[in-house]
């Protein structure tokens, strides 16, 4: 039975990839409402996936080799629908939810994709999620629905709502999907997707705008704020997927409405009032609880023959064949032998067992 313990080491691990890639994210809701007066939401969003494209392209091209598994053509499903969905839906959706709500209830309405990637999670992916977390997201949810219900005061409409609520089902999906390929190369997985959307969605606004681009100035802000927000802040998020599942990583991800809400307050003048204190305390509740949940039982490992980046550790007592690789960590195809043990443990690719 889980207890509220201090989180074991890889779960603080990615509650801390968690909480930075929230804080990159949660900038890009206000600064993309400065940039929205100036061009369509369609070509904003793909400039804002070319920049953070061109970003992990120049990265990768500059920096280290991977040593991470290679995605494989099995893998070519999941990695459409996350792209389709997250990178050229979800954006769409939200850019054009901004123009009809204020910056500030834009960025908590955001909040809405933690709740709904846990619910997916779990109903869909039969990611487990004890009764503490279950609380946690209670109170997301609370939060949330205190803030609709203070939604008229802050200029949102009911069009902006469901635009803002649609993105994050995409990104829900997307997020679920790309923890169910974590164990390949992060880097491969964000630039592609990245990639495409920053291809398709540009070429969309061209489109509409009859193909004039936006003055350099304007250009420079939406690549630079995509490299950011849709490029490291995505790799991180990925990583956090990998390390905890996609339940609990949207919990500490549900901290970016809080940044962009404070950045709105900064940037727009926008006030807090009593709703939005309320809302912002009932998700906060939640997120607190979540980091610490603690998930501790007897279990069992089924064979497992798979391949991705790894240590020697409980988990992973294999030999090395002469073509494997040296040093650690290293990723090579292995395979996990049957084994009962009890442990601190999170639903990441080594434990999706039954409850």
């Amino acid at each position: 039975m889980p207890t509220l313990q201090p989180p074991s080491s890889q779960h603080l691990r990615g509650a801390l990839l968690g909480l930075g890639s929230a804080a990159l994210f949660g900038l890009s809701a206000p600064l993309a409402k400065l940039l929205l007066g100036s061009v369509s939401p369609i070509l904003l969003a793909g400039l804002l996936y070319l920049g953070a494209a061109g970003g992990l392209w120049f990265y990768r091209a500059l920096g280290p080799g991977s040593r991470e598994a290679h995605l494989q053509r099995q893998d070519l499903p999941k990695l459409a629908t996350l792209i389709l969905a997250g990178g050229v839906a979800a954006p769409v959706f939200m850019l054009f939810g901004l123009q009809r709500v204020t910056a500030l209830t834009g960025s908590l309405l955001l909040n809405l994709e933690a709740p709904l990637t846990v619910l997916m999670a779990v109903i869909i992916f039969h990611e487990h999620l004890g009764r503490h977390a279950a609380a946690a997201t209670a109170c997301i949810l609370g939060g949330a629905l205190v803030l609709q219900l203070a939604s008229g005061k802050l200029g949102a409409d009911a069009v902006g709502v469901c635009l803002l609520a649609a993105a994050c089902l995409c990104w829900a999906l997307d997020n679920n999907l790309t923890q169910r390929l974590s164990l390949r190369d992060p880097f491969a997985i964000v630039r592609r997707k990245t990639l495409v959307a920053g291809v398709v969605n540009t070429g969309l606004g061209l489109f509409v705008a009859h193909g004039q681009l936006p003055p350099p100035s304007f250009l420079c802000g939406a690549l630079a704020l995509g490299c950011v927000s849709y490029g490291i802040s995505v790799v991180l998020d990925a990583y956090a997927l990998r390390a905890i599942g996609a339940a609990r990583e949207a919990a500490y991800f549900a901290t970016a409405p809080f940044v962009g809400a404070i950045a709105s307050v900064a940037l727009f003048g926008d006030s807090l009032g009593v709703f939005d204190v309320v809302a912002m305390g009932f998700m906060a509740l939640g997120v607190g609880i979540l980091v610490r949940e603690r998930h501790c039982h007897r279990h069992v490992h089924e064979r497992l023959d798979h391949e991705h980046l790894h240590e020697h550790d409980d988990h992973h007592h294999h030999q090395h064949g002469p073509g494997d690789p040296p040093g650690a960590p290293h990723n090579h195809r292995h395979i996990h032998p049957p084994q009962v043990h009890d442990h601190s443990h999170v639903p990441d690719a080594h434990h999706r067992h039954k409850h």
